[in-house]
């Protein structure tokens, strides 16, 4: 975790070639370390955070009038900070049966606030601080059965932030309660800092809460962990399985068997929630299996794993060999390993993968972990279960294809199958996780939220479509989304995102022909096509001139009565 310090310095960086977010806080404390350690933060992240901090305590002016310093800074994310210990003052004032109703009275704040700025400002997000539970100890244990106590309230009022964070997709939540209990209340809070100054969270603190916040908007912006890689020996149990052998490795309910079993529990929950699992370990393929196949203790199964790799190769090697079957950034990837010598090896190796210093004791894995928040998301969506199964169906193909010399011959042999159908009530949070999601085949790399989503498809001038695939291996799910725009005549693909697990398949050919026919449908005699070069998706920055169009200034264009059926090998069904 970094200082504070260090955060600071970081403000003071040349941060000019990083994508540029525009980020207001409002507080109602004094907020200038956290700000500062917010912008710090999002330099590690690799964002520009261009921050307005609003003057102390002027959340209402500031949201309540339209010609506000914050509307006029046209935010793209908005932080709203409100102190507990000032609530707990507003608390104090009112007779039992308003205490009675202060939770639900504080959410509607909260939703006033939150539509106000959608509005008027219209950010990617509105992000809230939800309230640390201070016991006022009047009532002591006995404050659990009493509506009118202050521990009560705040308690029911972060449950009732939540159930409005569900109901509101730009709304988002971060949660300072959890860190302020894992950090504990002396290095959390100041007494004489908050008196003195009215700087609410302790310098010890702020660098979480701001590492938090940043995790959120990178989230957000589709930059997130989607992959844990993960050594054997000594990382998933305890001892070295080709020396102890079977019955000898540390697992089960005793001693320090019992910090890797839960381990792997939590491990397999990150699974289950949409997180690729994957094996680097140097071993024998075989004896490095033995434990997922036969251990009595194991949570782990063989089919949580969706890419398999044990041998004496250099793991840097390995991990590249499992990023290459995965398709994904290095930079989405996590890598746990209890031994420093290869942390250190893969890490000079492989600068953009993410791996934690584990601690020595390894009953600590699990708690260190957690406060690094590595698994930050935006969305979830019951598709993300399927996610391992799908890239072991992956790993298949890739098998098969190395049979084939012809490409043709193997697109066949996979007979797959395409429905392409508009946006609905069913498909629209994968599709919103899609746009989220991608970021190396995004044409323009524009983030849309479920709400946004929903206005295109009342719109006359949009059409909306997403794109399912499945062949002989299995169903890949839904795979790409297509926004297109008629105006001026012409077509416009304001959207076009795709998973990078059905690459060289055809599914291009197969979209850019449907582009086509709508456009015959409508009557419209072009199509246009924009990139935007972002860091990360120039894989497609060629797209448009493999498909035909031709270059005008800064965008693309198609003839439709010039342009001819691409091959493609993907029957369309209903």
């Amino acid at each position: 975790m970094k200082t504070i310090n260090q955060l600071i310095k970081n403000t003071k960086k040349d941060v000019s070639s990083f994508p540029l977010q525009n980020f207001s806080v409002l507080g109602d404390f004094s907020t200038q370390f956290l700000s500062k350690a917010i912008k710090g933060y999002a330099y590690e992240y690799g964002y520009n955070l261009n921050v307005f901090e609003a003057d102390y305590d002027q959340i209402d002016m500031q949201i309540f009038n339209s010609e506000s310093e914050l509307y006029s800074k046209k935010s793209d994310f908005v932080l709203i900070a409100e102190s507990h210990l000032k609530l707990q003052h507003k608390f104090y004032k009112l007779n039992t049966v308003q205490r009675e109703n202060f939770a639900e009275d504080f959410i509607n704040r909260v939703l006033n606030l939150y539509k106000n700025i959608t509005d008027v400002a219209k950010p990617k997000a509105v992000l809230f601080f939800n309230i640390v539970e201070e016991d006022d100890d009047l009532f002591g244990n006995y404050a659990n059965k009493v509506e009118s106590s202050f521990l009560y309230q705040v308690r029911k009022l972060n449950f009732l932030m939540m159930d409005l964070a569900v109901k509101n997709s730009s709304l988002h939540i971060i949660d300072v309660k959890k860190i302020h209990q894992r950090l504990g209340d002396e290095k959390a809070f100041s007494t004489n800092s908050y008196i003195s100054t009215d700087i609410l969270f302790s310098l010890d603190i702020t660098p979480y809460i701001a590492k938090n916040v940043c995790d959120v908007i990178s989230a957000l912006l589709g930059k997130f962990k989607k992959c844990l890689i993960l050594d054997l020996d000594n990382t998933l149990w305890g001892g070295v399985i080709g020396d102890d052998g079977l019955q000898h490795i540390q697992l089960g309910s005793f001693g320090i068997g019992k910090a890797f079993t839960n381990f792997q529990k939590w491990i397999k929950e990150l699974k289950d929630r949409g997180v690729i699992l994957a094996v680097c370990s140097k071993n024998f393929e075989e004896v490095a299996k033995t434990p997922f196949e036969s251990h009595p203790d194991m949570q782990l199964k063989l089919e949580d794993i969706s890419v398999f790799v044990a041998n004496w190769n250099n793991k840097a090697d390995n991990i590249r060999h499992i990023q290459s079957i995965l398709n994904i950034g290095f930079d989405s990837m996590v890598f746990l390993d209890d031994n420093k010598f290869e942390r250190e090896l893969v890490k000079n190796n492989i600068p953009d993968l993410e791996i934690p210093e584990l601690p020595e004791d390894p009953a600590e894995y699990l708690n260190y972990l957690k406060t690094l928040n590595l698994f930050e998301t935006a969305s979830f969506s019951q598709n993300d279960s399927q996610r391992t199964l799908q890239y072991q169906e992956e790993a298949k193909r890739k098998s098969q294809e190395m049979k084939f010399t012809n490409q043709d011959d193997f697109l066949k042999s996979l007979e797959m199958e395409a429905k392409i159908e508009s946006f609905n009530e069913f498909n629209l949070p994968r599709i919103a996780q899609l746009i989220q999601r991608s970021n190396q085949f995004n044409v323009r790399t524009i983030r849309y939220s479920e709400q946004e989503l929903m206005d295109l498809v009342s719109s006359p001038t949009h059409f909306c479509f997403s794109v399912s695939l499945k062949d002989i291996y299995g169903n890949a799910g839904l795979i790409s989304v297509l926004i297109l725009e008629s105006k001026q005549g012409q077509l416009f693909i304001d959207t076009w995102v795709m998973s990078c697990r059905v690459l060289k398949r055809g599914v291009e050919n197969l979209i850019a022909n449907y582009i086509v026919e709508v456009a015959n449908n409508k009557g419209i005699k072009e199509v246009v096509g924009e990139f935007i070069p972002t860091p990360k998706n120039h894989l497609v920055k060629d797209l448009y001139h493999e498909l035909n169009f031709e270059k005008n200034d800064d965008i693309w264009v198609l003839k439709v009565e010039e342009s001819k059926n691409r091959k493609c090998f993907i029957k369309t069904v209903e």
